[in-house]
């Protein structure tokens, strides 16, 4: 894999905005749900509720816009997107300082977030194929995944004590300026953007072999169709025993918030060194076997989180299950996005991004709130058991042959019956 060297002056501000946004995002880890619980008295239903309609909406709602941004330049749509996240988290301080802070209104915060969320990154996947050559996109996105493994590290404990010290909507606040920073970033990287090579139906409102053109294109390849499955089912069970596992800690074995945050911070360590031994790892074993491979073992760990305990004992246990799981997606997630951008034509990248990513959050959403009334029903333990028992069975979707990248704009015909990877 060539190109590990610098990749330019516009790279290092898009890399740089990138990580302030990041920054932000895991500082407000959990925020919306740590309101919800101290401010506003929540419990795990309502919990899992935030945590599902949000994303769910904001997937609906943005599937017309990946067509749409596919007709316009992508920065003037990532800008854009930047500021509408930090107007919507602004709302939050504001309405909290008021005191008609809601549970309604963090639902519609979480919904403009999650539909901006989908724009942003579908127009910044096809702006980095533009951006980097096709031999250093791996080490983009390595570069890109150390640095959200490395926010993901310091943000939640710094912002669990700067819940504690200054009140629970202080990271929020945060996450919001970390917006107008990266769409100040954003707009330093200068230079002329490529005009759209696909246009699109004209007017505001897509067509609609437009909007169904992103998930056409993805269930009729070969390479792409198992991974979607893979990836997006694999998604929405880790995220789906996520609000069962705060209730537990947080709730039933009196973790404080800090410990919560900590237990998830110190893992992802291994995050960052996945991320720093992908390049080598594909370059020794080559792509294909090193998806394969860490696609298996991040699957594996899961179901360890139901047997968590009070006490330190409890706490070392989670920190060693996300440490593995952490460090396995460290290595596979820029494998996979590289693989993903290098088998998408230039001028479909937009819209297969936007499908992937609205299919991906409105699966996490309904798979969170059904995992939301299960932890109800039966307790957060056992429903912690059973998501991490499903994951056992996500390899099954791996891809089990190798697919070559597509070169140019338009792929190669597809047969009628795809080989199913």
């Amino acid at each position: 894999m060539a190109g590990g060297g610098p990749l330019g002056r516009r790279f290092g501000w898009l890399w740089g905005a990138y990580a302030v946004s990041t920054a932000g995002t895991w500082l407000a880890f959990d925020a919306f749900a740590l309101i919800a619980v101290l401010v506003l008295d929540a419990g795990p239903t309502q919990v899992s509720l935030l945590a599902a309609a949000g994303p769910a909406v904001g997937a609906v709602v943005s599937v017309p816009l990946g067509p749409w941004v596919e007709g316009r330049r992508e920065r003037p749509v990532m800008i854009a997107a930047d500021l509408l996240r930090c107007v919507a988290l602004l709302s939050v301080p504001v309405a909290f300082a008021l005191g008609r802070l809601s549970f309604g209104q963090l639902l519609l915060v979480s919904v403009a977030v999650a539909a901006a969320d989908i724009t942003f990154n579908a127009a910044a996947g096809a702006f980095l194929k533009e951006l980097v050559p096709g031999r250093d996109l791996l080490v983009a996105n390595g570069r890109f995944e150390a640095t959200n493994w490395t926010a993901s590290m310091v943000g939640p404990p710094l912002g669990g004590a700067a819940i504690g010290l200054f009140g629970p909507v202080t990271t929020v606040v945060a996450d919001a300026v970390s917006y107008l920073l990266s769409a100040l970033g954003i707009r330093a990287i200068g230079g002329d953007d490529k005009r759209p090579g696909r246009p699109v139906s004209t007017g505001i409102r897509p067509q609609a072999d437009d909007l169904l053109d992103g998930w056409r294109f993805i269930l009729a390849d070969p390479g792409l169709r198992p991974l979607f499955f893979n990836t997006v089912l694999n998604n929405a069970l880790i995220m789906a025993a996520s609000p069962p596992l705060l209730v537990l800690m947080v709730d039933r074995l009196r973790f404080e918030p800090w410990q919560y945050a900590l237990a998830f911070a110190v893992p992802c360590t291994g995050g960052l060194l996945g991320s720093r031994l992908a390049p080598g790892l594909v370059t020794r074993f080559g792509r294909h076997r090193v998806m394969l491979t860490t696609g298996v073992l991040r699957a594996c760990w899961s179901i360890g989180l139901a047997f968590v305990g009070p006490g330190t004992a409890g706490l070392v246990l989670v920190m060693a299950v996300e440490f593995g799981l952490i460090a396995c997606c460290g290595v596979f997630n820029p494998v996979f996005a590289t693989y993903r951008l290098e088998r998408t034509p230039a001028d479909r990248v937009t819209r297969t991004l936007a499908a992937w990513s609205a299919t991906n959050k409105a699966t996490t959403a309904a798979v969170t709130a059904l995992w939301g009334l299960l932890a109800s029903t039966t307790g957060p333990r056992t429903a912690i058991a059973l998501a991490g028992g499903l994951l056992l069975a996500t390899p099954l979707l791996l891809p089990r042959r190798e697919h070559a990248p597509v070169t140019g704009s338009d792929p190669a015909p597809l047969p009628l019956k795809a080989d199913g990877g």
